[in-house]
């Protein structure tokens, strides 16, 4: 049976021999030892200060699926979402929470999320033509200072969000699109 930890203090810890065998897997934050398990783990909202971070994993979603209609981006699941057929048409992008959870709960006041949308193209390229945000429309501050008229033929054209949220349901996008072949 897995007894729960509570540290009290910054340098608090508990060796991984007085664990049981569900808790394998220890994280330090700052000097704090936190034993989170095998098993995905939430730690919420939590601030790091002068840390070292030496590999950071980002949840991706690959998908045989291709960019037509309106997309939604579900950032409560991925940090990058890959479509593997051929676009075929124009699309729009829906970042969200999730299905039941808005963007605009999830996220606070300056605050930020990025996030990546990979796109296939065959020989006629698509492109991203809007940008909604739990439903409404934004428009994004794009790299170079004009949006994107056309996809990439025949690659993979990556585009690149970064959302930030400066009030309740208010948003400054920052976006880019690279060609990847």
């Amino acid at each position: 049976m897995a007894v729960p930890y509570t540290f009290a203090t910054a340098t608090t810890s508990i060796p991984l021999s007085q664990l049981d065998s569900n808790f394998a897997t220890a994280i330090t934050l700052g000097n704090t030892a936190v034993y989170l398990g095998n098993t995905t783990t939430s730690l919420g909202n939590v601030a790091l200060t002068n840390t070292t971070i030496t590999t950071i994993q980002e949840p991706t979603t690959v998908s045989a699926t291709a960019a037509t209609g309106t997309i939604n981006f579900d950032c409560l699941t991925q940090a990058i979402l890959y479509y593997t057929s051929n676009a075929s048409a124009n699309w729009t992008v829906n970042f969200r929470g999730s299905s039941g959870v808005t963007l605009n709960s999830m996220m606070a006041a300056n605050t930020s999320v990025s996030v990546s949308f990979l796109v296939t193209q065959g020989s006629t390229a698509y492109y991203n033509n809007a940008i909604t945000i739990d439903g409404t429309s934004v428009t994004p501050k794009w790299q170079g200072g004009t949006a994107p008229t056309s996809g990439n033929a025949s690659s993979i054209d990556a585009y690149t969000y970064e959302i930030i949220k400066t009030a309740s349901a208010t948003y400054t996008v920052l976006a880019s699109q690279t060609k990847f072949s």
